[in-house]
């Protein structure tokens, strides 16, 4: 059975792209079946998987494999199509055996308005009972045809509708934050608004015209895996202390706010499950320092930062070596993230 993990935060630039890359090809690299799902219209994971740099490979893409992406996917629902949802022909992901691309569409943002309508309506409205269910159904069918473990969506920083739905019908999520005032202040809004889209999600699930649907919206069973702190500034092994401070509060208002309010809701572990992967109360699962120049470079071979060659790093002497061993120590923390998270996932049973 596919597990599907959301990567979330309407906060933007806190590498949620960088880390579903990165994170997927450890756990394929760990003997597990991944598919990546870029749901954000700007495409950037796509981007990186193909190593597409300007609009006019992703036109080339789109005319050329007219069916391999989410939009293409969905179009039979959002379009009135006579035919139904399939599966997706995803992409192997180059050198990286087990690892999938589910390419996203800058025109999938042209949905929103119509789930947005269908997610409120949808109860009094049959023409559109169809469309909440039908991305869960669409993911369902591509990760049974790869026979998957883990699907792991790279979502738009925003509380869309899109967003709303891959959320709330996703197993697992994680929260990638960066220590600054807007991460604090983001996790202060997922704290109200999360809850107030569980409650919607179990209203859809109970609605008599959503579970008639050929595409049914499922029952809600969404947790929080945990949060990743990143992008920030290590000196001597540690975050600098500008970078600390809001460290600090990020695992403060996770701590005291964020998880109470989502534990009301049933959608947190019990405190055992995750204290039996060493996290504690804040539920950080990694901090993560700042890349500095290896993004660029797993950018240019479409490569994970701690899988680049000496070659590909292209330095020479001492500062290689400094490099090497920075490579190095990323490898480390998403190895041991990707084990924290299978860990977590497989224990989901016994809470």
């Amino acid at each position: 059975m596919t597990q599907r993990i959301a990567l979330f935060n309407h906060k933007g630039g806190v590498s949620k792209t960088t880390t579903t890359f990165n994170l997927g090809w450890m756990l394929a690299s760990k003997g597990k079946r991944v598919v990546l799902v870029d749901a954000d219209p700007q495409c950037n994971l796509t981007g990186i998987v193909l190593g597409y740099k300007g609009s006019a490979e992703f036109e080339q893409f789109y005319e050329t494999d007219t069916e391999s992406n989410l939009r293409s996917g969905l179009a039979p629902a959002f379009e009135s199509q006579p035919r139904p949802i399939e599966a997706v022909d995803c992409i192997p992901v180059d050198k990286r055996d087990g690892l999938f691309l589910l390419p996203g569409h800058i025109k999938l943002s042209e949905y929103e308005v119509t789930l947005g309508i269908a997610q409120e309506l949808s109860g009094s409205i049959q023409t559109l009972q169809n469309l909440p269910g039908s991305i869960s159904y669409l993911l369902n069918k591509t990760a049974e045809r790869i026979n998957a473990d883990y699907m792991l969506i790279d979502m738009n920083p925003s509380l869309s509708s899109i967003n709303q739905n891959l959320l709330m019908t996703s197993d697992f999520f994680i929260v990638p934050t960066s220590p600054d005032y807007f991460s604090v202040m983001a996790i202060d809004t997922l704290s109200t608004v999360l809850p107030r889209w569980n409650n919607w999600a179990r209203k859809a699930a109970s609605l008599t015209t959503l579970k008639d649907a050929t595409y049914p919206f499922p029952e809600p069973k969404l947790r929080l895996l945990g949060t990743i702190i990143q992008k920030y500034r290590p000196r001597e092994g540690a975050a600098t202390s500008g970078f600390q401070k809001w460290i600090d509060e990020i695992n403060g208002i996770v701590s005291k706010k964020f998880v109470p309010e989502l534990h009301k809701m049933g959608m947190t572990f019990p405190g055992h499950v995750y204290n039996t992967q060493g996290i504690g109360a804040d539920l950080c699962l990694a901090a993560i320092p700042d890349f500095n120049t290896l993004i660029a470079k797993s950018q240019d071979y479409q490569t994970p930062v701690y899988a680049l060659t000496p070659e590909q790093i292209g330095l020479g002497g001492k500062v290689l070596d400094r490099t090497v061993v920075s490579r190095d120590s990323f490898e480390k923390i998403f190895s041991d993230l990707a084990d924290k998270i299978m860990g977590l996932i497989s224990n989901a049973g016994s809470d």
